[in-house]
C-alpha cells in the first residue's frame, strides 16, 4: 500500500505543478482569458473522445501496467513542456498541442489506477483508504501548486521540469505496487475473457444511468463543477482582479489543497458514518457559496479563504463520492465507470475551464465565477427534490445493500 500512496503523491505533485504552471504561461503570454478555455478544451477532448476505450482496457487489462503506460505518456508531455518553455515561446499553439498528449495519457491513469485502491484495501476499510488517498492527493495539492508560484518566477521551465522529475518517480513507485486481489476478468484461470467491443465499453455509461445513486452523485458534481469552474480563472484573478504576482498566484493556487487537506484530515480522525446524502448535498451548496465568494471580492486573503472554502467542500464530496462509487459498482465494471466518471466529474473541471474562459471573454471574470455559484446552488435545490434515493442515504452501507 506504502508504494501506491506515495507513487499518487508524486504523481500529483507533478501534475500539480506542470497545471498550475501552464493556466499561467497561457495567459501570460496572450492576455486572453478565451486561451485559458482552449486549453481546458484541448485537455478535455481526448478524455472524452476515448472515454469507452479507457474503461475497457482498464477492465481487461492489469491495471498497473496500463497506469505505468498512461504515465509515461504524461511525462513525455511534461517533457516537451520543458523544453517547450526554454525557447522563449510567444505563441500558444504548441502548448494546445502538448496538451491534447497530457489528456490522452490523463484519460487512462483514472480508469487504470483508482480502482486499483480498491483491489489494495483490506476488507471493510475502502472508505477510510480513500479518505488516506485524498489526504496524500490533497498534500500534493499543496505542495505542487505552492512551489510551482516559486518555480515559475524563476522560469517556467523549471516549474516543468520539476514536475516531470516527480512524474517520473512516481513510474518507478508504481510498478512496486501488489494487487492482492486480482480484477475479477482475471481471477479465473484459464477463464475466457469478454472480447472488447462498443457494447462492452458502454457498458460503464448503461450501469452508472441505471443505478439511480450513482447517476445522481456523479450528474450532481458534474453540473457543480462545470458552473463553478472558477479556479481555472486564477491567474485571471491574481492578476487583475487581486494584483498580485507569481508567488502570490501559487499559494492561491495551494488555498485549494490547505482547504481540502483541513477537510481531509479532519474526515480521516473522525469519518462520516451518517447522512451521507443529506451531508454531499450541502457540501456542493457550500462550494457554490464559495465560488459567489470568490467572484465578489477584490482583497486577496478573502479570495485565499474562498478557494480554501471551495475546495474543502468539494473534499467532502469527493470522498463521498469515491466511496459511493466504488460500493454501488462491481469489481469487473469498475474500470469503465470509472472511466465515465472521470469524464463526468475530473475531466468536468477542463470543460469548466472552456465554458469560464469562453464566457469570461464576452461577460467579464466577475460576473462569471458569481454566475457559476448561482447555478451550482440551484443544481443542488433540484437534486435535493427530484433525487430522493440519494438524500436518503444514511451510512455507506447501504449503497451496498443496494447493489
Amino acid at each position: 500500500m506504502l508504494p501506491f500512496i506515495s507513487a499518487t503523491v508524486l504523481l500529483y505533485v507533478g501534475l500539480a505543478i506542470q497545471v498550475t504552471t501552464l493556466g499561467k504561461q497561457v495567459y501570460d503570454i496572450t492576455r486572453r482569458e478565451l486561451d485559458i478555455g482552449w486549453l481546458g478544451l484541448a485537455e478535455f477532448l481526448p478524455i472524452a473522445l476515448l472515454v469507452f476505450v479507457t474503461g475497457a482496457v482498464a477492465d481487461r487489462f492489469n491495471r498497473k501496467n496500463v497506469a505505468m503506460l498512461a504515465i509515461t505518456g504524461e511525462l513525455v508531455s511534461a517533457l516537451l513542456l520543458t523544453w517547450y518553455a526554454s525557447t522563449a515561446p510567444t505563441s500558444v499553439f504548441p502548448i494546445f498541442v502538448i496538451a491534447v498528449l497530457y489528456g490522452t495519457a490523463r484519460a487512462f491513469v483514472a480508469p487504470a489506477m483508482r480502482p486499483m485502491a480498491a483491489m489494495i484495501a483490506p476488507e471493510g476499510r475502502l472508505p477510510q483508504m480513500v479518505g488516506l488517498y485524498s489526504t496524500m492527493w490533497t498534500a500534493a495539492a499543496i505542495i505542487g501548486p505552492a512551489s510551482s508560484g516559486f518555480l515559475y518566477s524563476v522560469h517556467p521551465s523549471v516549474a516543468y521540469g520539476v514536475g516531470a522529475a516527480s512524474v517520473a518517480a512516481a513510474i518507478g513507485l508504481v510498478s512496486r505496487v501488489r494487487m492482492e486481489r486480482p480484477v475479477a476478468t482475471e481471477s479465473a484461470a484459464g477463464a475466457p475473457r469478454e472480447r472488447p467491443s462498443l457494447r462492452s465499453a458502454m457498458e460503464g455509461l448503461r450501469f452508472i444511468r441505471a443505478t439511480p445513486i450513482l447517476f445522481a452523485a456523479i450528474a450532481l458534481d458534474l453540473f457543480a463543477v462545470l458552473f463553478g469552474g472558477a479556479v481555472a480563472l486564477l491567474p485571471v484573478i491574481a492578476t487583475e482582479q487581486l494584483g498580485v504576482g507569481d508567488v502570490a498566484y501559487g499559494w492561491l493556487r495551494a488555498a485549494a489543497g490547505i482547504g481540502a487537506g483541513i477537510v481531509a484530515v479532519t474526515l480521516s480522525i473522525r469519518p462520516l458514518r451518517r447522512r451521507i446524502g443529506p451531508i454531499l448535498l450541502v457540501a456542493v451548496a457550500v462550494f457554490g457559496a464559495g465560488t459567489i465568494l470568490l467572484g465578489v471580492t477584490n482583497t486577496y486573503w478573502v479570495a485565499f479563504l474562498a478557494v480554501m472554502i471551495i475546495h474543502g467542500a468539494d473534499m467532502v464530496s469527493v470522498v463521498i463520492r469515491s466511496s459511493i462509487v466504488p460500493l454501488a459498482t462491481p469489481d469487473d465494471k469498475r474500470g469503465r465507470v470509472t472511466a465515465v466518471e472521470n469524464v463526468f466529474i475530473g475531466a468536468t473541471n477542463e470543460l469548466g475551464a472552456f465554458e469560464s474562459g469562453v464566457a469570461a471573454e464576452f461577460v467579464g471574470v466577475k460576473a462569471t465565477v458569481v454566475g457559476g455559484g448561482v447555478a451550482t446552488l440551484g443544481i443542488v435545490a433540484v437534486w435535493w427534490w427530484r433525487f430522493t434515493s440519494l438524500r436518503r442515504i444514511d451510512r455507506f452501507e447501504d449503497v451496498a445493500l443496494a447493489r
